[in-house]
């Protein structure tokens, strides 16, 4: 049987453009599937609005809080209509990246609307039907929704429309306090919301160390953040035009209602059967080769329901592009996955947690931690709350790495090139330019010597006993 094209993508988000784009640039004949628009939950509703959001509501932040630099101003004025539009000039500003005429100019055949798979080989949309040598299947996710009784009565929002508000409500219940609930949680603060977060567990950011998140807790709640924690929401009633949100015996009321409960893969309308391809709630099942159960179809991105984060789908994207055009030989490795989150003070990590280090690695374990506030730049621009956490084995292996404090998602890369190129922790220590936020990296890494030396005193004896028979002989 002849195929049509070497290479269909159903899913135009951030894992798809990079298939299409790639695959287009090495000469395939690519048809590219979205039943929407391209650029994804990334562009229209995730990292490129909320960024532009956090952005703005740091500004309002810094003015209202100017006078700890000893300038004096009345309280910013927000106008909360103009700050989406900034969010919406941005996205207006990148959409053309994304755009169909950039990707035909490239080559590929863009096709809108909402297919499914007839068999293991034909795709059909738009009653077309498409056979090509592979498939990858980067349809993303979509918001998770909670099972609350009266929530859908009520009304809520998701990423999805909270960036499309008319006006500001003025008080906010998050429910979620992973890096969504956070986020957004503390940007809508800070823009004038009185805004109350509800966690299921003990810690936000349960993700992350329980130190780091802490600090990100303490801030929330000097800024005037209310946070419910190890709490579920279990109805929710409208009255008086408010939104009533019961916590077993306690009750919240509030205007909105935001949710980031997580996410769920976009698999449901594909016929994922016909294809002869496993999935489950979590996501679709591949192997290292990003292959599916059947071996012509691919898949990468949150559709996997792995690490939800645009950057591994690009990267998943490249190993399945490459596993699909040429033979599939290329495995993925997950060792080295950096991530962030954006609120203020930024927080991020890349590698193992210390418990999951000691678990693996028992006691060879060295734990280097730097404050910022013993790094001069983050004294210079009061911005001192955090630290640098770099987990070593005696050999110097990095392990892994916490940062939470200023600039902390641009910090962390210099350690992920340590750790991608297997380079021991003193590569860390070599010279940084004084003054720079980056000295907290190479300070961190200083103390695995540090450490080792106070852990050895026949050293400390012997370098004694040196030094003092040099001066016998001075």
């Amino acid at each position: 049987m002849a195929a049509d094209y070497d290479i269909v993508v159903i899913g135009g988000g951030s894992g798809g453009l990079v298939v299409a784009a790639l695959a287009a640039q090495l000469k395939a004949k690519v048809a590219l599937v979205e039943k929407e628009k391209l650029g994804g939950d990334c562009l229209w509703y995730g990292c490129v609005p909320s960024k532009s959001l956090i952005h703005a509501s740091r500004i309002a932040y810094e003015v209202k809080h100017s006078s700890r630099f000893g300038i004096y101003t009345n309280p910013p004025d927000i106008n909360f209509t103009e700050a989406l539009g900034h969010v919406q000039q941005v996205i207006a500003a990148i959409q053309p990246h994304d755009s169909p005429a950039r990707f035909e100019s490239l080559g590929v055949e863009v096709i809108f609307g909402s297919g499914q798979f007839l068999d293991k080989n034909t795709f059909e949309v738009n009653g077309q039907q498409l056979k090509p040598r592979a498939f990858v299947i980067a349809t993303g996710s979509r918001p998770a929704i909670p099972r609350v009784t009266g929530l859908k009565t009520a009304g809520y929002l998701t990423n999805e429309q909270v960036f499309s508000l008319k006006q500001q409500p003025y008080s906010l219940a998050v429910i979620g306090a992973g890096p969504i609930g956070c986020e957004l949680g503390q940007a809508f603060h800070r823009l004038g919301t009185d805004v109350t977060m509800i966690s299921s567990r003990e810690q936000i950011l349960p993700k992350e160390e329980s130190e780091a998140a802490a600090v990100i807790e303490k801030q929330f709640i000097s800024e005037g953040i209310s946070i419910i924690k190890s709490a579920r929401a279990e109805r929710v009633e409208v009255a008086d035009g408010k939104k009533h949100i019961w916590l077993g015996d306690q009750k919240i009321i509030v205007d909105e209602i935001l949710l980031a409960t997580g996410r769920t893969p976009n698999v449901e309308s594909l016929n994922l059967e016909a294809a002869q391809v496993e999935y489950s709630q979590t996501g679709i099942k591949v192997n290292e080769k990003l292959q599916t159960t059947n071996p012509r179809i691919y898949a990468c991105g949150d559709v996997l329901g792995g690490y939800q984060f645009t950057h591994v789908a690009g990267y998943e994207a490249y190993y399945a592009t490459m596993n699909a055009l040429i033979l599939p030989i290329l495995k993925v490795n997950y060792r080295v996955i950096p991530w962030a989150t954006f609120t203020d003070p930024e927080l991020a990590r890349v590698g193992l947690t210390e418990k999951q280090a000691r678990d693996r690695y028992g006691n060879d374990i060295y734990i280097l931690k730097q404050d910022f506030a013993g790094v001069d730049r983050a004294q210079a621009e009061a911005a001192t709350q955090g630290f640098a956490k770099i987990i070593t084995r005696s050999n110097g292996e990095i392990l892994g790495a916490h940062l939470v404090g200023p600039s902390a998602g641009e910090l962390i890369h210099e350690i992920v090139l340590a750790m991608a190129n297997k380079l021991k922790v003193s590569a860390l220590a070599s010279i940084h330019i004084y003054p720079t936020l980056s000295e907290v990296n190479s300070k961190a890494a200083l103390q695995l010597t540090k450490q080792k030396y106070a852990q050895n005193p026949w050293q400390q004896n012997l370098l004694q006993q040196f030094f003092n028979f040099r001066r016998s002989w001075f």
